[in-house]
């Protein structure tokens, strides 16, 4: 086995290795040949090669969301480093190890006019666990240090081990400590390694042997006094519990069993919760959309306002209970995370920072049933309108809400579904999703980016079939995703197109306006099909109710390529078939003060 000439290279390979991380994306360049020599030349490592940086960040995105481990990017220097950035959004905002080395060109090179050079120091400073600047090794292309005056050319022998050894030393703590935050923390940081030419040399000895401290420092959170918790919980007749993005198995059945049974607490689940409990509330959005167009609203709103809420899991997706709960605000919010919180309802009061299954082992059994009828209130309002909701869908027009409401139920079951954003995870939060899904969207910073990337990269690591729901934009805006050799052939696509950025049309504004349809909307003509063609995708399509059905019966039967499903929905009606649906609601549970 090869290994780089340079020191610092093998520094960073082994102390990766070291912690077993094992699958690193690399992004073709020269500078990082070095450490691209290091990697794809130890079996250890598993390589993947993505030219797109973007799409790169997010299909290793996609890696560590499903392993829930550390994975590598690995890039050259200059602009490409920038395309990492909305990925390491995501990964800091959805607690993602994203490990992101960066090849550099020397300090003494930045700024001076030479060719791509960026001010890579710290360019993800507010968005990163921990940013580590590697320091150059002065034993390798020391002619090149001497010529830039960071060596003295009559240097001694000893003295310039002595500085290497210092370089080794630093650049070992910094390793140690970046890998650390990724590793104990789950949180993206970036490593940026400065290279000299030549950056081709190879050895046959390693000779290095990573210092890695025996006890990593793990976060952990500090175990609650549960005794005033507990008080609160038993003293309050209106409780809401919000479940936000959770990946699945996260918080047991008897857990859910034990809430559901006390008549004070009502339970509001997202899509991307993946939690499935028949008691359990899953469409906020259609209880709370035709309220707020209830002429009694204010009455309404008042006997569903929880005297306490408790919040678990990432990002809530609805816009409707955001609303809700910063109008009507609870006495107490109290949300449960090992280190994030965030003041969503501007009435934040407690910061639980144990792992929830953690806390609830003990804070369950202390709880004392409180006689009262909230729940009843919030699940009257569920199974109303999920009546009304078949009936409203059967008499609609072929739209994006009818057409929603066909593929939902034809998934197979097991299946890891990747949800786009905007419109697609927000459409989804409207229908029964079949329990067995492991469901995941990008909800860290809720960007149409790299929605397909990320779903490509999941998929490689789950073990039955993927389907990715997207709308057109996002999908269209991601297209380098499928520019690689890691599609499998059991991967599914449903585009859902209407032909623009529909849910804008939902806003005001004059949706006919030029300007509108241009710049807001974006209408586009563009073939589907063809992007097909160029991937090696079997494309299939459909443009009305029938030709859906008779599309889906197919589509997920198992194939020797990957399948896309594009589905065409008229673009100038699906912002009235959903707000409809909302009127419909309303009408029919509010208008008589019901």
């Amino acid at each position: 086995m090869k290994y780089s000439n340079i020191p610092t290279a093998r520094a960073v390979v082994y102390h990766c290795k070291a912690r077993g991380i094992e699958n690193i994306v690399i992004s073709p360049g020269s500078r990082n040949a070095p450490l691209t020599l290091g990697f794809t030349q130890d079996p250890f490592f598993k390589c993947y090669s993505i030219v797109d940086e973007r799409s790169a960040a997010f299909f290793a995105l996609g890696i560590a969301q499903q392993l829930k481990q550390p994975v590598v990017l690995l890039c050259t220097s200059g602009s490409a480093l920038l395309n990492y950035y909305p990925a390491v959004a995501e990964a800091c905002y959805s607690d993602i190890p994203l490990v992101v080395i960066s090849a550099d060109r020397p300090s003494y090179k930045i700024d001076i006019g030479d060719g791509q050079t960026i001010r890579q120091d710290g360019v993800f400073d507010r968005h990163i666990g921990y940013s580590a600047l590697l320091k150059q090794d002065v034993i390798h292309a020391t002619s090149e240090l001497e010529f830039w005056g960071i060596l003295d050319s009559e240097v001694e022998p000893d003295v310039l081990k002595a500085k290497q050894e210092e370089v080794e030393r630093y650049n070992e703590q910094e390793l140690n400590q970046a890998l650390a935050v990724a590793g104990d923390q789950n949180e993206p940081v970036h490593i940026n390694v400065p290279f000299e030419e030549p950056l081709y040399g190879l050895i046959n000895t390693a000779n290095y042997t990573p210092q890695i401290p025996s006890e990593a420092k793990a976060f952990i959170g500090k175990e609650t006094n549960l005794d005033k918790l507990v008080r609160s919980w038993n003293s309050s007749p209106k409780k809401l519990i919000i479940i936000g993005v959770l990946p699945p198995g996260l918080l047991s059945e008897d857990i859910i069993d034990n809430w559901v049974k006390d008549p004070s607490v009502a339970i509001l689940t997202e899509t991307t919760s993946n939690l499935a409990h028949p008691q359990l509330i899953n469409s906020i959005d259609s209880i709370i959309a035709p309220i707020e167009l209830a002429e009694h609203k204010s009455e309404i709103f008042e006997k569903m306002r929880p005297d306490l809420l408790l919040t678990i899991g990432g990002l809530i997706v609805s816009k409707k209970i955001k609303a809700f709960l910063r109008g009507w605000k609870p006495e107490q919010h109290w949300h449960i995370d090992e280190k994030k919180v965030f003041n969503t309802f501007n009435a934040l009061s407690k910061h639980i920072k144990e792992k929830p299954a953690d806390l609830f082992k003990r804070f369950n059994p202390m709880i004392i049933e409180f006689n009262s009828d909230y729940s009843e209130v919030w699940k009257h309002a569920d199974r109303l309108q999920k009546e009304l909701r078949e009936s409203y869908i059967q008499d609609i027009p072929f739209s994006d809400l009818k057409a929603f409401g066909t593929i939902f139920p034809a998934i197979p079951s097991d299946y890891q579904l990747q949800l786009a954003n905007s419109s697609t995870i927000r459409y989804s939060q409207l229908f029964d999703l079949e329990p067995s899904l492991a469901v995941y969207c990008n909800r860290g910073t809720s960007g149409i980016d790299g929605s397909t990337s990320t779903a490509v990269g999941a998929s490689l690591y789950y073990k039955n079939p993927t389907l990715l729901i997207s709308g057109d934009l996002s999908f269209l805006y991601d297209i380098n995703a499928l520019w690689n050799d890691y599609v499998r052939n059991d991967f599914r696509i449903i585009v859902i197109n209407n032909e623009g950025g529909g849910i804008f049309r939902i806003l005001p504004g004059k949706k006919e306006d030029k300007n509108f349809v241009r710049y807001f909307e974006t209408v586009h003509q563009t073939e589907i099909k063809k992007i097909c063609d160029s991937y090696d995708f079997e494309f299939l399509s459909a443009s009305n109710q029938e030709d859906l059905q008779e599309a889906l019966k197919g589509f997920f039967e198992s194939g020797e390529r990957p399948k896309l499903l594009e589905v065409k929905t008229p673009r100038t009606i699906n912002d009235t078939v959903l707000l409809g649906y909302f009127e419909y609601l309303s009408s029919a549970l509010y208008s008589n003060n019901s």
